[in-house]
């Protein structure tokens, strides 16, 4: 990795915009820029690793990163992706415990780390940065709590369409009725996002593939029928 001048200021920083310290004020925005460190990651590098002890928060300021858990025997479970905008790390350090899962790098990054105690001064004399981020931790309850319900009632098949179309609508180009997910992500990566088996992904999505919903160029994603994916993933919102 290579690290970048930190002096880049916050509040010049387009992805604050669309993060939780957008509520900051200019004087804590100076004061995060002035201890802050900005690093630019490749692809595969670790951000943290699981049962380590958290000594700040990643703020990402452009690219992908990976958050999951291992499992007893190594395989991976993926929670979810970050992107430009995320804080990351944020819920063990308030609750002061070591990171309950790990980060890696799945597309060239540039995050900023901010130190614990600039964190916390921020934190705690800043309420609308107080209570977005206390909403920011129910919401990650409730997320989970949704995930535990699909995949105990959804099918693979649902899981799968749903996961194109949270992809789409995160990383997609938009190309009027065709949508490209501008993200690469390997077969193993989608089985471990929706819990299945590596091999029900490539199946099903040669499925979709052969039903016109999805095209596949190389190793991205078209979607081609996106009112197909969500009557297939059973989603209605």
């Amino acid at each position: 990795m290579s690290k970048i001048p930190s002096n880049h200021p916050c509040d010049l920083c387009s992805s604050r915009k669309l993060s939780m310290l957008a509520d900051l004020t200019e004087e804590q925005a100076c004061n995060i820029s002035d201890n802050k460190n900005m690093i630019s990651h490749r692809k595969g590098q670790m951000l943290y690793y699981e049962k380590a002890k958290p000594l700040g928060v990643f703020c990402v300021n452009s690219g992908v990163i990976k958050i999951f858990k291992t499992a007893s025997n190594g395989k991976e479970q993926i929670i979810h992706l970050a992107k430009k905008g995320d804080l990351l790390g944020y819920s063990a350090l308030l609750g002061e415990e070591n990171y309950t899962n790990s980060a890696m790098v799945i597309e060239n990054a540039k995050i900023c780390f901010i130190p614990k105690e600039t964190f916390l001064k921020a934190l705690v004399s800043n309420g609308p940065f107080f209570k977005r981020l206390t909403k920011a931790l129910s919401h990650e309850i409730g997320v989970m709590e949704e995930k535990l319900v699909d995949a105990s009632q959804k099918s693979i098949r649902e899981r799968l369409a749903y996961l194109l179309l949270q992809l789409a609508n995160s990383y997609g180009l938009d190309g009027g009725d065709h949508q490209q997910i501008d993200l690469v992500l390997s077969r193993e990566e989608i089985a471990s996002l929706i819990g299945t088996a590596t091999e029900s992904v490539i199946r099903l999505l040669s499925e979709f593939k052969k039903d016109k919903l999805i095209e596949l160029k190389g190793k991205k994603i078209v979607i081609l029928d996106k009112k197909g994916l969500v009557k297939l993933s059973d989603f209605y919102a």
